[in-house]
Formats: structure tokens, sequence, C-alpha cells
């Protein structure tokens, strides 16, 4: 379990349409859990949610978000 994991977590769901589409598509957090997992990523939620202050002026401006049903949701805006 890493920080260096979830960082990276963040920044595929920031780049990568398909891989965010899917993390949002599960129905539970088990589900979810388990394909960041097959997915190659390795962290606890605390170590995610602990990232969600640590955006920089860059990544503010280039993303939206919120928290959903298992932490933080980023969306990027069109």
């Amino acid at each position: 379990m890493s920080m260096e994991s979830a960082g990276a977590f963040m920044e595929r769901l920031k780049s990568d349409k398909e891989f965010a589409a899917a993390v949002n598509g599960f129905a539970s957090l088990d589900e979810v859990l388990d394909y960041v997992k097959r997915a190659g990523f390795d962290f606890t939620i605390e170590e995610l949610q602990s990232l969600t202050g640590r955006l920089s002026d860059d990544e503010l401006s280039s993303v939206a978000g919120g928290w959903g049903k298992w932490g933080p949701q980023i969306y990027r805006r069109v």
C-alpha cells in the first residue's frame, strides 16, 4: 500500500476516461477495490482520501470533483 500508488491512480482517473468510467460504474466499494487492484494499484481508502487536499492550481483548474459513494470523484472538464 502506498501513497505513490494512490497518486498514480488519481492521475489515471484524470487521464483515462474509460478507466474512470469503469471505476465509477461499479455498484459497491468492494467491486471498485477489486478492479483497482487488478489494474495494478495498491493503496488504502485513507491514503486516497489524504491526496484530495494536494491538488496543484493547474490540476484544480482542469478537473471538477466531489464525493461519491466511495470517496473522491474526479471528472475532467470538457
